[in-house]
């Protein structure tokens, strides 16, 4: 049975208030390129903001807990020379403050750890239920409740420090509550940038988009950063604000499908030039077409897809090292002398700003490398290999200099975010419309939300490994990150010989080219 475009239109949401002001600013109605636009910006935006909350706790870390610089730098072979000992905690106390009970005692690392992995598990764990609602509800709504509860529970976190609250469960179920909010986050704007773009050149698109991930973790660390002075409260709640306000402009303006909003798609001319023998790009979900209805694909039926599970599996140790570097860098900054002084939380947090600037270059070239070799299993693997070096030299020549510190931080985040910026959008796309599917479409959201679910719960256990680790030593931190990277690219490598195959028939005379991503 057919499904008319009307009927489309009421689950897109209806015509938009947004739409409708844009509309009569322009004189008439907007291209189909406008709406593609819109559609960029403001899921750029939204997950920009996302990120921003959760880089905030990493800021205020050396505040709540102000240990000694000394922590960590004893691992043999990994551990630093010319380290002042004498008086770390005396000298970094004094320069961080007295911290904020319950993080200021001997277990505050692990307690901190324990905020983290709260709000990573329970943001995995919501993942997996948000793919399968979003798929089956309207995504407008769904992301807009998510990020406005993503925005209060955040400012909730910063009221305990006018509320002058140290119970550590408190702060326990706000992070809790503010990760399932979180988790709506992702396949919700991974499935509407989905039903407006296609398949042409998709790596690089997305892995310009993503960027947003890095951007908002810049932003998060500034803001983070700067409201130091005034509070350690306002680094959440204004990122927190900030998110509630993007979060009614996603409801007021953002069109989930060209339905929607009236939009032409004959208008679509979004496919790059395309190479001779090449099949037209066909755009991600296709439901303007009336064509028949089909179940939304169920979540076991989403793993058994060829290319899930080693790319989720991959994630999982990807957003491992990613993420310890998200909640911790600016703590290990701060507690890590750098040619021989310590610097501030806020000088810190803006310093590890630098590896998300390396992950926004990284996340590009994974994209751009992937498209034209047409191999992102092989991209992504050799991210990771090289993530290992990259995570060596940052351990042990990190604390030369400053300038150095920054410049491998630079290039351990080019490494590191890059496949994890790929797997998470092109990747995550390609599988989501995989030809195993038969043309159905209402996948997209559930593989998404599959395979970065998954990776969250390798990012839980980054960050809880590291609380209690770092607390004897960053060296074996370093070393655990190190494992993870191998791990993710071993992981691959079924893919990746597959890849490889697949170029070697290529390049053989007379024979006829198969495109094989995912086999």
């Amino acid at each position: 049975m057919g499904l008319a475009p009307e009927v489309l239109a009421r689950r897109s949401g209806g015509k938009l208030v947004g739409a409708r002001v844009l509309q009569y600013i322009n004189g008439g109605p907007l291209s189909f390129k406008t709406y593609q636009l819109i559609v960029l910006i403001v899921t750029f935006l939204a997950y920009t903001s996302y990120h921003a909350t959760r880089k905030t706790t990493s800021i205020v870390k050396s505040v709540l807990d102000p240990q000694s610089a000394d922590t960590g730098l004893t691992f043999f072979w990994l551990r630093p020379t010319n380290v002042p000992e004498s008086n770390g905690l005396r000298r970094v106390s004094s320069k961080l403050g007295e911290g904020w009970s319950p993080f200021n005692g001997s277990d505050g690392t692990s307690l901190l750890g324990q905020l983290d992995v709260a709000f990573l598990a329970v943001y995995a764990f919501g993942m997996y239920f948000s793919g399968h609602f979003g798929d089956r509800c309207n995504l407008r709504i769904f992301l807009t409740v998510g990020m406005v509860g993503t925005g209060l529970f955040t400012s909730l976190f910063g009221v305990g420090y006018w509320g002058n609250i140290h119970n550590f469960y408190y702060f326990l179920v706000v992070q809790m509550i503010a990760g399932l909010f979180q988790s709506t986050g992702w396949p919700s704007v991974v499935a509407v940038v989905g039903n407006w773009f296609g398949k042409s050149k998709r790596g690089l698109i997305m892995g310009i988009w993503n960027a947003h991930t890095s951007v908002g973790n810049i932003v998060g660390s500034l803001i983070g950063s700067a409201m130091l002075t005034y509070g350690w409260g306002w680094s959440f709640v204004v990122p927190g604000l900030i998110t509630a306000f993007i979060g009614l402009v996603v409801f007021l303006i953002l069109p989930v499908t060209p339905e929607s909003v009236g939009a032409d798609r004959e208008e679509d001319d979004i496919s790059f030039p395309v190479k001779g023998g090449e099949e037209a790009a066909e755009p991600l979900l296709r439901q303007e077409t009336p064509v028949e209805e089909k179940e939304a694909v169920g979540f076991l039926e989403a793993w058994k897809i060829p290319g899930v599970a080693p790319f989720a599996l991959c994630l999982f140790f990807a957003k491992l090292v990613a993420y310890t570097f998200l909640y911790w860098l600016p703590f290990y900054v701060s507690h890590t002398a750098i040619d021989g002084k310590y610097l501030s939380s806020g000088t810190s947090g803006t310093l590890s700003t630098l590896f998300d600037v390396g992950g926004v270059l990284g996340g590009i070239l994974a994209g751009h490398i992937s498209d034209r070799l047409d191999a992102r299993a092989i991209t992504a693997a050799s991210f990771m290999y090289c993530a290992i070096p990259a995570l060596f030299f940052y351990r042990s020549y990190g604390h030369v200099s400053l300038l150095l510190n920054g410049a491998l931080m630079f290039v351990t985040g080019m490494f590191v975010n890059g496949p994890y910026a790929l797997i998470t959008t092109a990747v995550s796309a390609d599988l989501g419309t995989h030809k195993s599917l038969k043309g159905n479409s209402r996948a997209l959201a559930t593989v998404t939300a599959i395979i970065d679910g998954t990776g969250s719960i390798g990012a839980a256990v980054g960050p809880l490994l590291t609380g209690y680790i770092s607390a004897k030593s960053w060296s074996a931190v370093f070393t655990m990150l190190m494992g993870a990277a191998l791990v993710a690219g071993l992981l691959l490598t079924k893919l990746v010989v597959a890849e490889v195959t697949t170029k070697i028939e290529e390049s053989r005379p007379n024979r006829a080219p198969e495109s094989s991503l995912i086999v």
